[in-house]
Order: C-alpha cells, then sequence, then structure tokens
C-alpha cells in the first residue's frame, strides 16, 4: 500500500513487488468509467470495477488505494474528452465554446458534475484543460489568483447547469406541470411567457447565460 496523501499521479502506476503488472491504469480507469456510465456514482466499487475487468476486487490494491482513487482518476479521464481549440483572442467566446465542451462531456456521464462539485482535483489532463484557459486569459489583467478561480468558477458553473438539467430531464412532468396551472390562471403573464420560452430550443438561451456569467467572471 502506498501513501495515499499523495496524489495518485505522483505514485507509481502499480505497487513495486508482486507479480508483473497485468493492467494499466488507464484500463481500470476506463472500467470505473463504464460502471459509473451504467449504474452511478453508488455503482463505482472496487469490487464491481473488479467484476468490470473480469478479475478480483483484491488485484486492484497493486494499481489503486481504494474508491477515492477510483473516483480522481475518472475524473481526470473525463477532462481529456473536452477540445481545446486555439484561443482566438475574443477571451468570452473562447471560454463559451470551452464551457459548452465541459457540458457535453457531462451530459455523456450523468456522474460527473457531482464530483466536479464536491472533489475538484488536478490531474495531467485537467492541468492540460487549466493550461488552456490560462491561454486564453493570457492578455487578462487579473493575477494568477484571480485565474484560478475563474477556472474553478466556470467548472461549478458548468456542472450545476448540467445537474440542473438532469433534474429537469429526470422529472419533465412534475417540473412544468404546476406550471401549466399557474399559467392558465392568467395572472402570472411571465409565467405565461416562461413556458413559451421553454418550450423553444435551449441552446440559444444557455448560450447566452453563459455568456453573461462569463462576461461578469472577466470583469
Amino acid at each position: 500500500m502506498t501513501d495515499d496523501t499523495e496524489p495518485i499521479w505522483l505514485r507509481a502506476e502499480r505497487a513495486a513487488t508482486g507479480r508483473p503488472a497485468e493492467r494499466s491504469r488507464a484500463e481500470i480507469t476506463a472500467a470505473a468509467i463504464a460502471v459509473a456510465d451504467r449504474g452511478g456514482l453508488e455503482a463505482v466499487s472496487m469490487r464491481n470495477v473488479a467484476d468490470e475487468l473480469g478479475t478480483g476486487a483484491a488485484s486492484l490494491y497493486r494499481y489503486v488505494n481504494g474508491r477515492d482513487d477510483l473516483l480522481d482518476l475518472m475524473v481526470d479521464a473525463t477532462a481529456a474528452e473536452p477540445r481545446l481549440e486555439p484561443p482566438t483572442g475574443d477571451q468570452v467566446a473562447d471560454l463559451t465554446a470551452f464551457a459548452e465542451e465541459l457540458r457535453a462531456t457531462m451530459v455523456r456521464h450523468p456522474w460527473l458534475p457531482e464530483l466536479v462539485l464536491t472533489r475538484p482535483s488536478l490531474g495531467p489532463n485537467a492541468v492540460a484543460a487549466l493550461d488552456h484557459v490560462l491561454d486564453v486569459l493570457a492578455d487578462h489583467p487579473g493575477d494568477g489568483r484571480a485565474k484560478l478561480e475563474i477556472f474553478a468558477l466556470l467548472n461549478a458553473v458548468v456542472a450545476t447547469f448540467a445537474l440542473n438539467e438532469r433534474a429537469a430531464a429526470d422529472r419533465p412532468e412534475q417540473a412544468v406541470a404546476y406550471l401549466r396551472h399557474v399559467a392558465a390562471t392568467g395572472r402570472r403573464p411571465r409565467i405565461t411567457a416562461l413556458l413559451e420560452d421553454l418550450a423553444a430550443p435551449d441552446d440559444r438561451h444557455r448560450g447566452d447565460a453563459l455568456t453573461a456569467i462569463l462576461s461578469g467572471l472577466l470583469r
């Protein structure tokens, strides 16, 4: 067992003693993600990931110290999915494009927003994403602390958007039924207008909201 106070990316891929490695860290991470994509975070356990790999749970401890390591590896692996386009010089547009890539990643992995909000971590892929954001913000007058806060807030905002979208998708009838009732009374015209907006495609509205939020962060 290695020191679990040290980030897993600073540890050897497997224990220094014992049989030759049969699995790679990437294989174990991919198996954990597959388990989470099917069954949610609660399904991620050493036993279930081992079953996904067709091995025994005890064998995984040669590569990771436990579930916390798996979660860190999963978050960092998904950080490799967003496309990191070269900056155009328009900071708001570039950060909005990055945010949309993050959102698409979170849609593919519905368990991810919770981890982004509750246990942020910086592994190799997340560092690459951070470096991209720092590149976008190269001409921003803020210091390093301010830019790191923008990166953290950007992740938090996108994760919150994704959680809200997932909740609405999980309970669409319940979310809208009472609003329809209120709108039908005619006493709250803003609610009626809201329902009309909800009936339209939401991509433009989400982009507008993100642009407004990012414009505020960059002031």
